[in-house]
C-alpha cells in the first residue's frame, strides 16, 4: 500500500471529521435563541465554516497561531507575532488561550464587536462576492472602456 494515497485519504478523512463537528456547532447556533433573530442565520453559518475550514487547522480542529499566520499571509497581511497573539486574543477573549475554536470564531463572526480579523475576512469575502459599488465620483472612462 503506497503512504501517499494513504495521507492524502488520512487528511480527507480529518477534514471530513472536521467538517461533521462543524456542521454540529452550526446546528447548535441554530437551536440558539441568541440567534435567533439574525436573518440568513443557516447561510451565514455554511459560510462561515467553509471560511473556518480555509485556514490551516489543528489537529483538533481548531486555528492556532500558525494557522492565523498563513491564512493572513495568504491575503497578502503578514502580521508580526505580536500582532497575531492581539488578533487571537480579541476573538477569544483574553491571553490565555493558543487558539481560537469555531464557536470562538462564530461568536465573533455573529457578535456585535468589531474584531480586526472579522474585519479582514469581512472585507476580503465581500471583495470576492460582489464588484465593490463606487462610493465616490464615477472613475474617468478610459480607451479600454470604449465599445
Amino acid at each position: 500500500m503506497d503512504n501517499v494515497a494513504q495521507g492524502g485519504k488520512a487528511y480527507g478523512l480529518l477534514k471530513s471529521q472536521q467538517e461533521e463537528k462543524l456542521d454540529s456547532i452550526n446546528e447548535a447556533f441554530l437551536s440558539d435563541a441568541k440567534y435567533a433573530e439574525e436573518e440568513d442565520l443557516g447561510s451565514k453559518l455554511e459560510m462561515f465554516k467553509k471560511k473556518y475550514m480555509e485556514f490551516d487547522l489543528n489537529d483538533k480542529g481548531e486555528i492556532d497561531l500558525m494557522g492565523l499566520k498563513q491564512m493572513l499571509e495568504k491575503l497578502g497581511l503578514a502580521k508580526t507575532h505580536l500582532e497575531l497573539k492581539k488578533m487571537m486574543a480579541e476573538v477569544v477573549g483574553g491571553t490565555s488561550k493558543e487558539t481560537i475554536s469555531y464557536n470562538d470564531f462564530l461568536n465573533m463572526m455573529l457578535g456585535k464587536r468589531n474584531a480586526i480579523l472579522k474585519l479582514i475576512l469581512m472585507f476580503e469575502g465581500m471583495g470576492k462576492e460582489q464588484e465593490p459599488k463606487d462610493a465616490g465620483p464615477p472613475r474617468r472612462k478610459t480607451f479600454s472602456d470604449l465599445p
